[in-house]
């Protein structure tokens, strides 16, 4: 059976609803409809004789004759994407590597350490975007990503780089901070809050501090702003041991009585799974890997 250039747009549909095991996550991957990524897989159904998803209540599964034909389409259509992108870009932008990443990870720990990698590797450009919202890694958005959370995300292929801890900072100068000696001290105290998905009252419990009324005064969206709140004295910040590095080693901020709680997510590196990484973003990646644990 000869392969025809029709045949496309319905193994494109196919691959992307096998990778995504989900017809609408692979919809909205390809700028389509649910039903008209259905309609494709249908289509070529039809064209094979065979069916290649099982469908039931909960979504649907690859049938053994779609296994073999998503494995086979994945890997074409991967060294095509290579191929492709290795012929419309110049030779400067396939040595620049765009990163996703936190404002407030990249202000703390990967800015400090950027120079290991751009002394070695002087030829390669790099690119940091540091909105709040996740970036889609389609054409022509980040090759890679350093994100906080468990790990797993639709997709993606996620390499973990570092796991995280919470505890209290203050700056030093903050009225009244020398007479801190016990965890429950702090509640009384103005609490500084980020948009984490662990905060205070998870870590009053694991410092064994209960029944206080605990009343978070100032609420920030970016972890660095609830930061240099708490080094301008305004109050008390939970900070994540990976931001407050420098914080503390300048002396702008002192740790105050208490647990470190370790945090249920952790940093992560993550890059389109279906998308063979370019030999640039390797190297940031390589790189990556390497001072993760510094």
């Amino acid at each position: 059976m000869a392969l025809r250039a029709d045949w496309l747009p319905a193994l494109a549909a196919f691959e992307a609803a096998a990778r995504h095991q989900n017809f609408a996550h692979a919809a909205e991957e390809l700028h389509l409809t649910a039903s008209a990524v259905s309609h494709h897989v249908r289509k070529l159904e039809s064209r094979l004789g065979v069916s290649l998803f099982q469908r039931h209540a909960r979504g649907v599964a690859l049938t053994p004759q779609g296994r073999q034909l998503a494995d086979s389409a994945g890997t074409a259509l991967a060294d095509m994407d290579g191929v492709l992108r290795s012929l419309r870009v110049s030779r400067q932008e396939t040595d620049r590597v765009r990163i996703t990443t936190l404002h407030s990870l990249a202000y703390t720990w990967l800015l400090p350490r950027l120079s290991e990698f751009t002394n070695t590797n002087p030829k390669i450009l790099l690119s940091l975007d540091t909105e709040i919202a996740l970036a889609r890694f389609d054409e022509g958005g980040p090759d890679l990503g350093i994100r906080h959370g468990g790990g797993h995300w639709p997709g993606l292929t996620s390499h973990h780089l570092m796991d995280d801890a919470l505890f209290p900072v203050a700056s030093p100068t903050m009225p009244g901070i020398e007479r801190i000696t016990e965890p429950a001290q702090i509640a009384d105290l103005p609490l500084i809050a980020d948009h984490a998905r662990q905060g205070w009252h998870d870590w009053f419990r694991a410092a064994d501090v209960h029944g206080r009324k605990l009343e978070e005064r100032y609420t920030f969206s970016d972890t660095t702003d609830a930061m240099m709140a708490a080094a301008h004295g305004i109050g008390v910040a939970l900070a994540r041991e990976q931001i407050a590095v420098p914080y503390l080693r300048s002396g702008q901020l002192v740790r105050l009585p208490g647990p470190s709680m370790p945090a249920r997510w952790g940093y992560y590196a993550i890059y389109p799974a279906h998308r063979r990484l370019r030999p640039a973003a390797q190297s940031f990646l390589d790189w990556l890997l390497a001072v993760k644990k510094d």
